[in-house]
């Protein structure tokens, strides 16, 4: 990156949306704190009910990714993630309000709905701020917001669920969104030439390297051409198979934890927030030297295969070696989320802007579907065999088949797609 291309964009534009995307993420990770600390029992629900609730979040998630994607792509990202915070941060803190399972269903569908879009929104407002040389560092600020929130958020929600209750930690947690609506609001342009806090000169030349990058993208049709790529198709595949092992873990780890002899709800908070420290490291590592190098595949396969292999590890070692297993657990959480930036990276250089909308919404959408399979039936595993271990197995599986398909669709740039 050149220093002197325009830096005040990293410190106008990435603290603004790493806050943004750390409040929406708050919303779906708190409620597996909520059920290991007295919800199910408050509300009657069954585990099989459990692992529905905790995965209908991302079915919502899932239907509404393309048309918000696109939205974001042709009008305006600033307002759709405007208006998803308001949603959302109500929604969040209503959970918190519910006394039936009826109402709690509905809560979480519509959770995953407001909030579907947001995530291809943010990667395509960062590629209209950040070049290629910049990107997977952009885009890991924007996702460290994972497992950043959900480092704080174990460590609060632990305290917040022994002093006051389930209850009152999702009215607390949904509040700041609605507030930080406004500051959004305030604080974002949608592109440098609506940033009054550029110079013209500075404002040209990123316009102007951005344009060049465009010009070096091989054109694509339409949205249908884009979708029939070979490349798009089984890079919606590595997502949605990488997607179940993450959201598997994130889900259902406050459980796992739990379920250790004489461990407290407080302790459980602690202990879940071990894996995400290493995360924060992996991903900062990954981003720097993806775009150090522009080898965006070295920086994601072997991740995955980590990963894969940590919980093959936790699975021979079973409940009776707690410590070992949890260690091998926190290298699975790191490894899950290091290969982040340069993963979507990967899209948005080799798809021109008329189709990257659309493309990142088919290819999140599909991780949402994975996310749903990977929080219902890793919960579904856990309660029909009575331990964790068949669900060790299943999440390293999806993450070995994501890791070959990586290796096998992500190469340079002109490689990529082909029509």
């Amino acid at each position: 990156m050149k220093q002197s291309l325009a830096p005040a964009r990293w410190y106008r534009i990435i603290p603004v949306v790493f806050i943004t995307y750390s409040l929406a993420y708050l919303d779906r990770a708190n409620f597996g704190f909520a059920v290991a600390g007295g919800m199910a029992e408050d509300l009657q629900i069954t585990k099989e009910t459990s692992s529905l609730l905790g995965s209908l979040f991302f079915l919502g998630y899932f239907f509404f990714q393309i048309p918000g994607a696109q939205y974001a792509a042709h009008k305006s990202a600033k307002k759709l993630i405007f208006i998803s915070l308001i949603c959302w941060g109500g929604l969040a803190a209503a959970t918190g309000m519910v006394s039936n399972v009826t109402s709690l269903i509905i809560i979480r569908f519509m959770l995953g709905v407001v909030e579907s879009a947001v995530m291809p929104a943010m990667l395509i407002l960062l590629s209209q701020w950040f070049t290629k040389q910049e990107r997977s560092r952009a885009n890991t600020f924007l996702i460290l917001g994972n497992p950043v929130t959900v480092l704080w958020m174990s460590v609060l929600s632990g305290y917040l669920i022994e002093s006051l209750g389930w209850r009152w930690m999702f009215i607390i947690q949904g509040a700041p969104g609605i507030i930080w609506a406004f500051v959004w609001w305030k604080l974002i342009d949608e592109k440098p030439k609506d940033a009054n806090w550029l110079t013209d000169t500075e404002k040209a030349e990123v316009e102007e390297q951005l344009l060049a990058e465009q010009a070096g993208i091989r054109p694509v049709k339409n949205y249908m051409a884009a979708f029939r790529s070979w490349s798009v198709i089984l890079l919606c595949l590595q997502y949605l198979l990488w997607s179940v092992g993450v959201y598997g873990f994130v889900m259902w780890l406050p459980s796992i934890i739990k379920a250790a002899p004489d461990m407290d709800i407080v302790t459980t908070g602690w202990l879940s927030s071990v894996p995400y420290i290493l995360a924060i490291i992996g991903m900062l590592a990954a981003s720097y030297f993806s775009d150090k190098t522009l080898n965006r595949k070295i920086f994601i396969w072997p991740f995955l295969l980590i990963a894969s292999l940590s919980f093959v590890g936790s699975y021979y070692l079973g409940t009776e070696h707690f410590w070992i297993s949890f260690s091998l657990l926190v290298v699975a959480g790191g490894a899950l989320y290091a290969p982040y930036g340069p993963f979507f990276a990967v899209i948005t250089e080799i798809l021109p802007k008329n189709v990257v909308g659309g493309a990142i919404g088919l290819i999140n959408s599909l991780g949402a579907l994975g996310s749903f399979a990977g929080a219902y039936l890793v919960g579904y595993l856990n309660s029909h065999t009575g331990g964790f271990e068949a669900s060790y197995i299943f999440m390293a599986v999806a993450l070995l088949l994501s890791t070959i398909i990586t290796i096998v669709v992500v190469k340079s740039p002109d490689q990529l797609v082909k029509q």
